[in-house]
């Protein structure tokens, strides 16, 4: 058979199809690690200059602060977000970055501080964030950068501490703000046990933090009525058994000096945010609370819940469990949002239970 002789435009035209191919299919393979790379700061993070500090004193450094719901109880939450700031030029994010609040203020404080609020009145710092992207590498630089922001989470934790020295207190935190709220504790709460003995209970969303060794002033919750004590997890779907090794491979916790180190096969703490016990015993849907989307409403209005839901297992120091697949409980938003912590939250009620059960059992221990 003998094959036409093509002409040079039409060399020239399949030639580009061929290279438009190409390049897509790269782009297709290799998208992650393209978009990774625009978020890397490309400069040392020993020879960076971070933005300025936030003043603790100024009603900007917050984005609540001692925010109270009609009927709220009478702890002080202590709120650490989640990251927001995507990254790029930065390591660590400014302070009044608007497309980070904005997503602080859309889908963070809804989905994870909302939880709290009727639990009294609720304080949630912005602070100079590690980015995205130090979350994506494992890098010295970006363990460092993540570190950093430890001293604006502990200037501003002594500030509100000052404007509540009496009644209990509640620290809560999501993602990079519970792995900082996780040093907080074991650091600045732990070895003063007057300030161990006000807190009803700490809640550290969505990370993984070592089991041991956790201070006795302040261990895991062990039942759902224990108090001064920890509540972790980290959810990962049933039946992503890759997803759960890969999260446990990169975790990173803190040592004794304040450097993140690999976990490197530690246990991992996983407290049953549905049962509220640090065990492995499996809980079926029909105890699950309530899951919810809150992004988008405003600062004390109660979202919609889906109960009896979902199912739950600590398993590794993993919270395995099932998923919703309902259209507001699927993952929106470009790459870079996919990456945060969820647009929603699977255990939204099942958190406003457990800390209204706490609270009610640390101010019975401490009637009079």
């Amino acid at each position: 058979m003998i094959l036409p002789r093509l002409t040079l435009r039409q060399w020239i035209g399949w030639t580009g199809f061929a290279l438009v191919f190409l390049l897509t299919a790269a782009v297709a393979v290799w998208r992650g690690d393209i978009l990774r790379a625009g978020l890397d700061p490309q400069i040392p993070f020993q020879t960076y200059d971070p933005p300025p500090a936030p003043d603790y004193a100024d009603a900007t450094a917050w984005a609540l602060r001692d925010v109270r719901t009609p009927g709220a109880g009478p702890a002080a939450v202590f709120f650490l977000h989640s990251t927001t700031y995507d990254g790029g030029k930065e390591w660590n994010g400014l302070i009044g970055d608007p497309d980070a609040d904005a997503y602080l203020q859309r889908v963070v404080l809804p989905n994870y501080a909302g939880p709290f609020a009727r639990t009294g009145s609720v304080s949630a710092p912005r602070y100079r964030q590690a980015s995205l992207y130090t979350r994506l590498t494992l890098r010295d630089d970006a363990r460092d950068a993540r570190a950093f922001a430890y001293g604006d989470v502990l200037t501003a934790f002594d500030t509100w501490l000052a404007a509540h020295p009496t009644g209990p207190l509640v620290l809560a935190g999501v993602e990079q703000g519970g792995e900082l709220i996780d040093r907080l504790v074991r650091e600045r709460i732990a070895p003063d046990p007057a300030l161990s003995e006000r807190v009803a209970a700490v809640y550290l969303m969505d990370v993984i933090v070592a089991r041991d060794p956790l201070s006795p002033s302040l261990p895991a919750c062990a039942t759902a009525t224990s108090i001064g004590c920890v509540v972790a997890w980290s959810g990962v779907d049933e039946k992503n058994d890759g997803a759960a090794q890969r999260r446990l491979r990169r975790a990173l916790i803190w040592n004794g000096n304040g450097r993140l180190v690999d976990l490197a096969g530690r246990p991992a703490l996983c407290v049953n945010p549905v049962s509220g016990a640090a065990d492995g015993s499996a809980v079926p849907a029909r105890r699950h609370h309530g899951a919810a989307n809150a992004t988008g409403l405003e600062w004390g209005v109660r979202p919609a819940f889906i109960d009896r839901a979902v199912a739950t297992q600590c398993r590794d120091g993993i919270l395995r469990h099932t998923e919703l697949t309902t259209e507001s409980f699927r993952e929106v938003g470009d790459w870079a949002d996919r990456r945060k912590a969820r647009q929603y939250n699977l255990f939204y009620a099942d958190i406003e239970s457990d800390v209204e059960r706490r609270l009610n059992v640390w101010m019975a221990s401490n009637a009079g």
